[in-house]
């Protein structure tokens, strides 16, 4: 299968082991942003997970539903106050169809690089212009590779070093663009070893997919909170549009 799919092993520790997600300075920016992109209209969640994002964006008035890959995720989701709100489907967001136009189609935290092909990537935005409606917006937020940050003959990087997580990124496919994420993480005084690949995706790729499957670019920006997107930039927020 080209996307990962979380198991309930990493369901059931997903919240506590990614803690920093929910806290309020990450959170809320984009939170306000995806309400004022959806507008009056209801709003679709690729890779809903455990309802970080969905469950806020439902709080603030703004109807939501997601597809998610994991049931053991939605199942996780469903426990929580508020979801009832928040109808779920549980399927492939590259090819799961919901019999609705929505406004607003959005995609967080790396999540597009956790389908692990460039076709399969392309099928995403596929599966999220066919859901929008004319002038709606498809939201993808990911990082920019940081092949720079790679020391010559190097073929990984530790990019978290904290005391209760270790965070080693290697490079294992360069022509397939995959990368394989590995965590050690200490939670209840276990400690959890997790790793999954993932097909890291340049901005320029993003924009190509965009324009096969009928959309264009209206924004990028460097964060949440409409940062200018340059050169030096490590994260992205792209908008972009259904012009039908």
């Amino acid at each position: 299968m080209p996307s990962v799919m979380w198991g309930k092993d990493i369901a059931d520790v997903y919240d506590t082991s990614a803690a920093g997600m929910f806290d309020p300075a990450v959170l809320d920016p984009a939170v306000d942003r995806l309400v004022e992109l959806a507008g009056d209209g209801p709003a679709l969640e690729f890779a809903v997970g455990t309802g970080r994002v969905a469950l806020a964006l439902s709080a603030r008035g703004v109807r939501v539903h997601g597809i998610e890959l994991s049931p053991h995720m939605v199942e996780r989701l469903r426990a929580k106050p508020g979801a009832d709100a928040v109808e779920v489907t549980v399927g492939d967001m590259t090819s799961t169809r919901l019999d609705q136009p929505f406004a607003l189609v959005y995609l967080v935290w790396n999540t597009i690089m956790n389908v692990t092909s460039q076709d399969e990537q392309v099928a995403v935005f596929e599966n999220a212009a066919v859901h929008l409606r004319p002038g709606g917006c498809f939201v993808v937020e990911v990082i920019v590779p940081q092949l720079r940050l790679l020391p010559p003959g190097e073929v990984g990087r530790v990019f978290a070093l904290d005391p209760d997580h270790v965070g080693i990124e290697t490079f294992d496919d360069l022509a397939g663009q995959i990368t394989w994420s590995h965590h050690w993480t200490e939670l209840d005084g276990r400690l959890l070893r997790h790793s999954a690949p993932y097909r890291y995706v340049w901005p320029s790729e993003l924009d190509l997919m965009a324009r096969l499957a009928g959309l264009r670019l209206r924004n990028r920006w460097a964060g949440w909170s409409k940062e200018p997107f340059t050169s030096a930039s490590t994260n992205q927020v792209a908008v972009f549009e259904n012009p039908q």
